[in-house]
């Protein structure tokens, strides 16, 4: 049975396609499947709650700086990258120093894998969560323990802290809110977690989905400490997915560590985009008002008709549908919406995005139709 494909996976293996076509072997591979073979605004299927992506795109003024950067691309603008990550340290209020900026949260997460992950180090994570660390630190020869959630969707922090006692462990994985299901683990509970592990692992704290919680970061306790990395990205909240922007937050130590897998110049309209967005003062917190009306509406419609949610606080969440989640998909998908999967832990749960109103009507039109609801 093929790996189910998440969004960063899918990213993963468009790279290497990529790669694959630019190299010596490039002539001999199959022929590489056009875009339109994956879910796109172009697919059959146009309402598109399966990627966790922001259904607002960028800011306007997000849009506008990406425009008026295109004349000045044919450089690679290391000063504007310069300033893009000391506006971001400084509204975090932690040193310059600690942050590094990527195309994507998804690649310094890969190179953490590669760099603290093998056959004598370990990789304790959650479960249901994001899957690719999991896979990769699996093809590096490392043993992944994967951990339950708890009852109410919070990573159990001390059964994990059991878990990497156990054998040499190089990562402990915790996704802040939660993907798939946009649960919260309590920040005393991720203090419990960095004071107890054992003292040579690593906590990797993913927070893409951050900014659509009232959950404080992380971020300011890196400076403390050698054995924390935060990750943030662009993609989420501030609708950047497509442009590729992120920040991996890390002890100068941890940062020359990542920085040994190598380093490209980032693209200069995500760097433009991602400055803009950052010195808007209102978009943060209208956004996550948004999101969290047309979310706690969505969940609220289910309940009524009897099907469950986890509390999110995210732009995703996991419904129990009563029923095989593939098939729920595969019926939606037949009515026009196009939501995301089920877990093998979890198969009869299914991950909803939160998009637009316009896109939730569509949504309670085609799960009303396929449950009978």
């Amino acid at each position: 049975m093929p790996l189910p494909t998440s969004r960063r996976r899918f990213l993963q293996l468009a790279g290497g396609s990529l790669a694959l076509a630019g190299s010596p072997l490039g002539a001999v591979a199959s022929k590489p499947r056009p875009l339109a073979a994956f879910p796109t605004s172009n697919d059959p299927a146009p309402i598109l709650l399966n990627f966790n992506e922001c259904p607002y795109g960028p800011s306007p003024a997000a849009q506008q700086a990406a425009r008026d950067s295109v004349a000045a691309s044919g450089r690679y603008q290391f000063a504007l990258a310069g300033e893009l990550r000391d506006t971001f340290a400084h509204g975090e209020r932690i040193d310059p120093a600690l942050v590094r900026l990527y195309p994507g949260s998804s690649e310094p997460l890969n190179r953490a894998a590669l760099l603290w992950t093998g056959p004598e180090a370990a990789l304790v994570t959650a479960d249901p969560t994001f899957e690719t660390l999991g896979e990769m630190a699996a093809a590096r020869g490392a043993a992944v323990h994967r951990i339950a959630l708890r009852e109410d969707g919070a990573h159990d922090v001390r059964a994990m802290v059991e878990a990497a006692a156990r054998q040499p462990t190089g990562l402990i994985y915790v996704c802040n809110p939660n993907n798939p299901t946009g649960s919260i683990t309590p920040r005393a509970d991720l203090e419990w977690l960095l004071e107890n592990k054992p003292a040579a692992t690593r906590v990797l704290l993913d927070e893409a989905y951050l900014q659509y919680s009232e959950q404080a970061s992380l971020a300011g306790e890196v400076g403390k400490r050698d054995d924390l990395i935060v990750l943030r990205t662009f993609s989420k909240l501030y609708g950047m997915a497509g442009l590729r922007l992120g920040v991996a937050i890390a002890p100068p130590g941890r940062l020359a560590e990542l920085a040994t897998l190598g380093d490209n110049p980032l693209p200069v309209p995500a760097l433009a985009a991602g400055l803009a967005s950052l010195r808007d003062p209102l978009l943060v917190a209208q956004r996550r008002l948004q999101n969290a009306q047309v979310r706690q509406a969505t969940i609220a419609w289910l309940g009524k008709r009897g099907f469950a949610s986890l509390p999110s606080e995210a732009n995703c969440f996991m419904v129990d549908v009563g029923r095989d989640g593939a098939g729920l998909v595969a019926a939606m998908k037949a009515q026009g919406v196009v939501i995301g999967r089920s877990w093998p832990v979890w198969p009869q749960r299914v991950r909803i995005t939160v998009g637009t109103d316009q896109d939730m009507a569509a949504f309670r039109e085609a799960f009303s139709k396929v449950t009978g609801g």
